[in-house]
Order: structure tokens, then sequence, then C-alpha cells
């Protein structure tokens, strides 16, 4: 139990900036390892991002027009995640749009400076979910963003799963993306089940089909990183996170039957 729950405050360090009791420290080989060992809470993780985004979505949009509450709801997850994935958003595209070769675009990924695919990736991305949840009927709204949150964390275990990281890359989360075994997919949504379970009672149709995308897709982008870069790094997990995100919205968002 004690284990479980180091793990689980191992991952909330690691993927937000919330307050969290000390967990003590580690050589950077152990850190390694105890990060893909609590990988299994990044899901659950993502749930408790996305109940705060949602409670912050929903308060506002009772005060001012969707479109405000959005904006002021973005700031607030940026607040609490540290624009983790938004940062590597703009990395990964960066280099996979300006690198010729696979060590061009791992050196422009590494580079901390914005380029201009970076820039307008994050700005296309980040438009596109903001135009999402200004559209989304009021009752799926949390539900959805919830949801997002979670399949979002999961489908980059999904990658972590299916492909291993870039050989050589000294960054903590590449070091940290060693492929997990593939039983700790069910575990993982297992361990989200309480925001699963409310995002299924809104609609359990567009839950399950926003799941077997999230898999086909992480699926895919593993085969394309394997092309391209010959594995994964915590840029490339960080990007298919938010794609999983987006994709979720447009699933919940979509007119289906």
């Amino acid at each position: 139990m004690r284990g479980a729950i180091e793990s689980l405050l191992i991952a909330i360090q690691f993927l937000t900036r919330l307050p969290t009791p000390a967990t003590g420290h580690f050589a950077a080989d152990r850190l390694a390892l105890r990060l893909r060992q609590s990988a299994v809470w990044f899901p659950a993780v993502g749930g408790i991002v996305g109940v705060i985004s949602a409670v912050t979505l929903v308060a506002a949009d009772l005060l001012w027009p969707r479109i405000i509450a959005v904006a002021l709801m973005l700031i607030v997850e940026a607040r609490v995640t540290g624009g983790f994935h938004e940062d590597a958003v703009a990395d990964f595209c960066d280099g996979m749009g300006g690198g010729r070769t696979s060590e061009d675009k791992l050196r422009i990924m590494k580079d901390s400076r914005i380029g201009s695919y970076g820039s307008l990736g994050l700005m296309l991305g980040l438009g596109l979910r903001a135009a999402l949840l200004t559209t989304l009927p009021a009752g799926l709204l949390a539900p959805a963003l919830i949801a997002s949150a979670v399949l979002g964390r999961w489908t980059s275990l999904v990658v972590m799963a299916a492909i291993s990281a870039v050989p050589g890359r000294d960054g903590l989360a590449s070091q940290a993306s060693g492929a997990p075994s593939w039983w700790r997919l069910p575990a993982a949504l297992m361990l989200a089940t309480p925001f699963w379970a409310w995002a299924a009672s809104a609609s359990p149709f567009h839950l399950i089909i926003s799941t077997a995308a999230s898999l086909i897709v992480a699926l895919g982008f593993a085969r394309y990183l394997d092309r391209w870069l010959g594995g994964s790094t915590g840029d490339c997990l960080g990007f298919i996170c938010f794609v999983g995100q987006l994709l979720t919205l447009l699933i919940f968002s979509a007119r289906l039957p």
C-alpha cells in the first residue's frame, strides 16, 4: 500500500505542479526506474487534472460566455501542469518539421527555443482544443474534459508499451519512457475508474469510441516514431498525450448517430 501511494505521489510530481508530500531523494537511474513504475498512475493523475479543469470551466461558464470560460480554464490548467505537454507539442513539431534526418530531428527537439513549426503547431493545437470546448453541449462539457485528460495520458502509455526510448538520450523523461508491460494498460484504466465512470455515465458510446480510437492512433504513432526516430522521447510522449486529448474531444463533439 505504501509503495502504491509513493508511486502515485511520484506520478503527480512528474506530471503536475500540485503540492505533494516529499517522497525522498533518488539517484538519476533510480528515479527513472521509479517513474517507469509510477507510469501506471498517469491516467489517474490525468483524471485529477481533468476534474480541476472541469470544475474551473463549469463554474466560469455560469458567469461568462463560454469562450471566456475556456480561456480561464486553459490558464488554470497551464498553472497546474506547468505547460508540460504544450512544451512537448512545440518541441516535437519543431523537430519533425525542421529536421531532415533522425539526428537533426532529435537535436532540434532538444533545443529549448521555439521555431515556426513549434509556434504554429502549438497555436493550432490550443486553438482547436478551445474551439472544441466552446462548442460542446453543457451536459458533455465536464465528462468530455475529464475523459480527454485520462485518455491522453493513457495514450502515452500505449506508445511506451509499443516502442522503447531512443538510445542515448539523457533527458529524465526519455529515461522514464522504458516500455511498460502491456498488462499495465488495462490496470492504468482501472486505477482511473472514478474519473472513467463519471465520463461513462454521461456517454458510454463516446467513451468506447474514444478509447478504441486512442489505441489505434497510439499504435500508428509508435510505428511512425520507429520509422523516423528509432524510438520515442519525452517530447514524443507529451505530443501524443496532447493529441489523445484532442481526439477524445473531437469524438465527444462529433455528430455521431
